[in-house]
Parts: C-alpha cells; structure tokens; sequence
C-alpha cells in the first residue's frame, strides 16, 4: 500500500530472535501511538522458510524474498549466530543486493553486518557491529570502516548497529528521523528504555569511561553524538536539537561533563578516527570523511593533540597509544 512504509526484515536459521523482535515490536508500538503514514511490518526468507532462531523459537515467515516486488521503505537485515552461513548463502546475497535497491535506506541489527558486507553494500561505509565480532568483519572486509565504539551509526542510507538490545536503539532513531522526537520519546517511554543509551561498556567511548551523564538531555546527545558524526553537530545544531539555548547546552555540558560541546564533539570524532585506523585499511582521508572531518589535516592535528602521534604512527604500533584527557574535561 502506498499509504505504508514497508519495512521488510530479512531473517535466516541461527538469527538472534531479539533482533526480529525489538525493530518490529518497537514500529508496532509506533503505529499504536499514530505513526502516520503507519508501518508494515513483514519477515521474510528464502523459500518463505520458517526462521530457527538460536533460542530454538520458531518464526513463520510472511514473504518469499524473491517475491518481493515495488519500492521499500526499510530493509533490515538481522544478526546471530548464523550470520555467517548467511554471508555464504549466495541465493540471500543476491536477494538482498536486490531488495537493497529497492530500498529508501538499508539497516543491518548486530551481526547483520557480516551479510550486508558479502553482499557488497557496505564497501568505504563506516559501520558498526557487535564488539565481540567487529575485529572478524574488518579483517574479512578491509574496504569496511569498522567501529565498534558507537550503538549505532549511520553512513548515507545504511544504518548499522552493535549488539541485540542495541536493536532498539537502532529503531528509535529510524523513529525520530521519520517521525520527529516527539513520537520517538513516546515509544521509548512505552518500551521502559533510553531515547539514545549510552553505548554499551564493552564498546569502547570516552564518555563511558565513568558513569554517565546523570542529565538525561546530555546522555541523549552524547549518544546522538557518536552515532552521527558526520552530520552538524555545531553547538547551535546541537542545541535546536534539544530545543534549548546554545548557551544553556554549554551550561549542561560544563556542568556534566566538565567540557564544552565542542571538545565532545571533537573528542568523539577524534577517538572513532583512532579504531578506524587500528582496525582498517582505508586511507586517512576516507577516515577523516567518515569521521566528521572536514580534511586528513585536521585529523592529523586531532590525532596528534589526543594521543600524540599521527594516524600513519598510530597504525604502526602493536598497542593503542594512551588518550590524553579531554581538555577541562573533570573526571566523574
């Protein structure tokens, strides 16, 4: 129907249960609370099989995906512990690569990645992926921009988040971009979670070095912050974001995190570049787009005022270098 976004969700044996069940439950909620145009929902397979999640729950398929026909709102690929047999199912490869052009914008949940990548899609993307996996995907993609640091990122129109619950994270921020905070805000108030949690301790950021922030509008721009990096994140973005003042958010800011907007901004930037640089092959220019730089100058001198040495240095060592505190940043 026209008066629908579709949103397809691509399932396969061995798939995480809850990445199917947190983006569809959580659009489900947003249709509840008046979506408008509404969602449709559907899971679909190859064969229009029946989905054996890791859990040994059973989901029933609505679609054949080779019958899929007409344009998609959302794609969305799950993860699990059958990605990689997925990623080497050449008749899903094919389906995917298909249905991903007739797609507004693609998103892979958790280990969803690995498909998305042997499908080709996610060549020069930054993407992220559950920690415990992401050293695996960059070395089997190294045209991937892997980073693990974020819950969620999105480059262009793929979106990609890390581990499982990160799913709604994921969904909540599909949420705002179509609908606005208001709706998102709802949903997550339905669902009992955070409009954008902070990312989860095994994955690494120096906002969570410490407990976080105990303002709920910081931690919900510190989160915004490292999943979109590429975007405007001025302090005037920022703050017609949160519909406050500038100098209310540099208020906020300095009181939280004991730093301006800004420096977190830069510091965000500044530390996804360094696991890009650990963990890819892509030139220091590719990373300083990725990234939110606007030159592989500007990274160099970031790099060398957080850790000291520059990217061709820091790729060089057998261990991360030390970070340097973000300037008047205090400590928690």
């Amino acid at each position: 129907m026209t008066d629908q976004r579709r949103v397809l969700i691509v399932g396969y044996d061995g798939a995480q249960i809850l990445d199917i069940a947190c983006p569809s439950g959580a659009l489900d909620i947003a249709n509840r609370y008046g979506a408008a145009p509404p969602y449709s929902i559907e899971l679909g397979t190859l064969g229009r099989r029946a989905v054996h999640t890791s859990s040994g729950i059973a989901l029933g398929a609505q679609r054949e995906l080779g019958t899929v026909t007409g344009r998609l709102d959302t794609l969305i690929v799950v993860g699990g512990v059958g990605c990689e047999d997925a990623a080497a199912d050449e008749l899903l490869l094919e389906q995917v690569r298909r249905l991903a052009g007739r797609s507004r914008r693609v998103a892979a949940v958790c280990t969803g990645a690995y498909v998305l990548a042997a499908a080709g899609l996610l060549k020069n993307r930054r993407v992220t992926t559950h920690w415990g996996w992401g050293s695996r995907l960059a070395e089997r993609h190294p045209t991937v921009a892997v980073d693990v640091a974020p819950l969620c990122i999105r480059d262009g129109n793929i979106y990609t988040s890390a581990g499982v619950t990160s799913a709604l994270d994921l969904t909540l921020s599909l949420l705002e971009d179509d609908h606005g905070p208001t709706l998102a805000r709802a949903v997550a108030r339905e669902l009992v979670t955070h409009l954008h949690r902070p990312a989860d301790q095994a994955q690494i950021s120096v906002f969570l070095a410490g407990p976080p922030p105990q303002d709920r509008l910081v931690r919900d721009l510190t989160g915004y912050i490292n999943g979109h990096l590429t975007e405007d994140l001025s302090p005037a973005a920022l703050a017609a974001r949160a519909g406050i003042s500038t100098r209310h958010l540099t208020r906020l800011f300095t009181a939280c995190l004991g730093t301006t907007p800004a420096r977190t901004v830069r510091a965000a930037r500044t530390e996804a570049a360094a696991h890009l640089v650990r963990s890819s092959a892509l030139p220091m220019a590719a990373i300083a787009r990725r990234c939110g730089f606007t030159s592989s100058e500007t990274l160099r001198q970031a790099l060398s005022s957080r850790y000291g040495v520059t990217g061709d240095r820091m790729r060089k060592m057998p261990d991360m270098p030390p970070a340097r505190p973000v300037p008047g940043r205090h400590t928690p």
